[in-house]
């Protein structure tokens, strides 16, 4: 019987050796990544749906002027013969918040288009635009609004502007007011 109660004994001590273990034990933290997501979105922006286009003519003589406005009519002056063909505005769609105001900056000073073949050149002036340029002048209905652009083309002679194609780009500032 004693060696029963050693047993027993030893039993006993090895459980409450052993599950003291078990309870002095301590649990490491748990920790996880948590992740950030931002997004920047343009809350307003111009894009060119059109592009400036004073057609196809004949400088004259003495030269002149080719007028175009934002609704698309055309002006000739001095001894520029228009010819066959289409002509247009240019136009820029805008978008952004609805109802949002807007400002239209025109080129200050006149843009050098250039002969592709040449380095004859033709300077565009007298920028125009519906809604007309200025602080807040535009307005956004339903999200988004075309601007209509006009211009006006100086023609030399046939000696100074060669028959051809002739380029050139230009910056109009759209300012979210």
């Amino acid at each position: 019987m004693m060696r029963l109660y050693r047993i027993y004994y030893s039993l006993i001590f090895l459980f409450v050796l052993t599950g003291t273990e078990v309870f002095a034990q301590v649990t490491p933290p748990a920790s996880a990544t948590g992740h950030v997501i931002a997004e920047i979105i343009p809350v307003f922006s111009a894009s060119e749906t059109s592009q400036l286009n004073f057609g196809r003519f004949s400088p004259g003589p003495q030269g002149g002027k080719i007028i175009l406005t934002p609704q698309s009519t055309i002006s000739v002056l001095g001894s520029v013969f228009k010819g066959p063909g289409t002509h247009n505005a240019a136009s820029f769609y805008i978008s952004g918040d609805d109802d949002a105001a807007y400002s239209i900056t025109l080129p200050a000073s006149p843009v050098i288009i250039t002969h592709t073949a040449s380095a004859k050149t033709m300077l565009v002036d007298n920028w125009s635009s519906v809604p007309s340029p200025g602080i807040g002048t535009g307005m956004l209905q339903g999200g988004y609004q075309v601007v209509y652009v006009g211009a006006t083309l100086n023609v030399g002679t046939l000696y100074d502007n060669p028959v051809g194609i002739y380029t050139g780009t230009y910056t109009i500032t759209f300012d979210f007011n």
